[in-house]
């Protein structure tokens, strides 16, 4: 996808970041970064009505912009490595969804590592699942959706509840997903010098963290580029451009759409990790984000 944004809007949110980023040490806690990622995504305001749920144990939160369909849902997976993250950091992006797609989203602040390892998060991610369907919404009318770490959960959630022959929902959309864990992906090494943050010792050391020192990485449930594809629903794959992951998103998507899944995969010029979480300085974040509601709308409109 082409870019509009000038280099110095992408360095500006790029500093943002970074400012995070470096202000942490060895002996910073975890409780203190997710913190600070939540001052950095939640402090803006939304034009949207939040509400507190409980879905069946599992913290949620309901995100619905004016005028939303709430006969149909998005079940939203933040990212975050699988430590730090919640439906506080990504409200903003989750209002977005709900004004693109026109429907209400339901976020997961599903547990996170280290104090809860995998499956955790997957099995938190499948009771929020199970409890929509409980409260009357069809499968055919539930989209998944989740960026980094989030990305890759929704599509470990998909393929659980394939293997399980459970209905699946009706589509889902990812966005920079981590679907390998070993960070095998060429993109490590071609996308190392203009990739701002992520680094693959630090994506290794967040799976090691995420695992537990007896995880297998290259499961194909915690890591879904490894897994057989067949039989998932639509998928879009927004990427961007510059991040060390993108193979994550090109690779996973070759695979799907070889395994006979309808896949796409958007590639956006001179983007960093989850774009997306930035519409107020980044047109490509608005484009990206009005994309993926038009996909949602397509396929919930069964």
């Amino acid at each position: 996808m082409s870019t509009i944004s000038t280099p110095a809007a992408v360095d500006s949110v790029i500093d943002r970041v970074r400012q995070v980023y470096g202000s942490w040490r060895r002996d910073t806690t975890v409780a203190q970064m997710r913190q600070d990622w939540d001052a950095l995504f939640g402090g803006v305001p939304v034009a949207a009505r939040i509400e507190d749920a409980d879905a069946d144990g599992v913290k949620a939160q309901w995100v619905c912009a004016p005028g939303a369909d709430t006969r149909r849902v998005i079940l939203y997976f933040h990212g975050g490595g699988f430590q730090v993250g919640s439906v506080v950091s990504h409200r903003e992006l989750m209002a977005g969804l709900s004004t693109a797609a026109q429907c209400r989203v339901l976020g997961v602040d599903y547990r996170l590592a280290p104090e809860h390892r995998y499956p955790a998060a997957l099995d938190d991610a499948t009771a929020a699942y199970q409890w929509l369907i409980g409260q009357g919404f069809a499968p055919k009318h539930i989209a998944l959706a989740g960026d980094s770490a989030g990305g890759g959960l929704a599509l470990s959630l998909l393929l659980r509840l394939r293997d399980a022959v459970r209905a699946l929902p009706a589509a889902a959309v990812l966005m920079s997903a981590w679907t390998d864990l070993t960070a095998s992906g060429a993109s490590y090494g071609t996308r190392a010098d203009t990739d701002p943050i992520h680094q693959r010792p630090m994506i290794v050391a967040m799976a090691r963290n995420y695992l537990g020192k007896e995880g297998n990485a290259a499961d194909p449930m915690v890591s879904p580029l490894f897994a057989d594809l067949q039989g998932l629903p639509p998928l879009l794959a927004q990427v961007g451009d510059r991040e060390t992951v993108l193979d994550d998103s090109r690779d996973f998507v070759a695979r799907a759409r070889e395994a006979g899944v309808d896949a796409t995969l958007q590639v956006w010029d001179h983007m960093i990790h989850v774009f997306q979480q930035f519409p107020a300085q980044l047109p490509e974040a608005r484009a990206a984000i009005d994309d993926m509601g038009r996909f949602l709308r397509r396929h919930l409109a069964a």
